[in-house]
């Protein structure tokens, strides 16, 4: 996945976030808080070095925080790089990440394998719960989260749950006029007040976590081809490696074709160089008016 996204998205920033330890945040919250999950296969537990090894190598900073898991660090870097005007992109399968979906961050949500992948902007999340990201949280108050065992409202499903909160505009305000809703639904809301509350906070993703790393250290740096070439054989990694010096030639390619244009003449000539996209400079020559014109073109 890390190879396909270098090769197809070429970010111009990158970490990858993992959990450390138990939730500790969580679980002193709410104690079943992912209870009944199945722990990690212990072959995937045994690789993990060698993941860390690969991240090292190709200069890529991973980010684990004790007591609280990948997802806040995660949020909290994202928001960080919003901060900074860098359009932020979650490569995740997670989908308690929808709620941070705003302009400059969206989510490449990996559904199934490493090839079925959707991207979700504010609109997508909008059409696909019936919701703006900002009221995600309430809506899976109301549905739960079997994943991390966190219960719903019983009878409540994605329907039912979207359309309370489109009605309502979040659980505080459907708690607090519960008599407009009949029968066995409104018994139902009421007797899971005190969940429902809970249940948004464990869902909410923590954004001002001290990390170790700034979006500055972030930024994808050169690896060493040969360090690389060396593990990725040694590991087997033939097919990997010829994706990654795909990447690398690529980007090389793009530098050198980089160029600076460079024109003299009078200001009659101003207009016309206005209506191109390509990023313009235009400097004074005091020899009788202005007779600069210099272009930046990045093709």
């Amino acid at each position: 996945m890390l190879i396909k996204l270098l090769g197809e998205e070429r970010p111009d920033y990158l970490a990858v976030h993992f959990d450390k330890g138990r939730p500790t945040v969580r679980l002193a919250q709410y104690a079943d808080y992912k209870a009944g999950r199945a722990e990690a296969p212990d072959e995937f537990k045994q690789q993990l070095g060698l993941i860390h090894e690969v991240l090292e190598t190709l200069a890529v900073p991973v980010v684990e925080i004790e007591g609280h898991e990948a997802d806040d660090a995660i949020a909290t870097l994202a928001l960080r790089a919003l901060d900074e005007g860098i359009h932020a992109v979650i490569v995740t399968a997670d989908r308690d990440f929808f709620q941070l979906v705003r302009p400059g961050i969206s989510v490449m949500f990996n559904r199934r394998g490493i090839s079925d992948i959707a991207t979700y902007d504010v609109a997508a999340v909008t059409e696909r719960f019936g919701l703006p990201p900002e009221r995600y949280l309430d809506y899976v108050a109301l549905k739960g989260d079997t994943s991390d065992n966190i219960p719903g409202v019983p009878g409540v499903g994605e329907k039912t749950a979207a359309r309370l909160v489109q009605q309502f505009g979040s659980i505080e305000e459907l708690l607090a006029h519960t008599d407009q809703i009949k029968g066995r639904l409104r018994e139902s809301i009421e007797s899971a007040n005190g969940d429902l509350v809970r249940n948004k906070e464990l869902a909410r993703l923590v954004t001002n976590l001290e990390l170790p790393v700034d979006v500055a250290d972030c930024v994808i740096g050169e690896w060493d081809p040969e360090a690389v070439r060396r593990l990725f054989n040694a590991l087997e990694f033939r097919t990997l490696l010829e994706r990654l010096e795909d990447v690398e030639r690529t980007a090389k390619a793009k530098v050198e074709r980089a160029s600076l244009e460079v024109r003299t003449g009078d200001t009659s000539e101003i207009a016309g160089l206005l209506t191109g996209s390509d990023p313009l400079a235009v400097a004074p020559l005091l020899d009788g008016g202005l007779r600069g014109l210099h272009r930046h073109l990045a093709r």
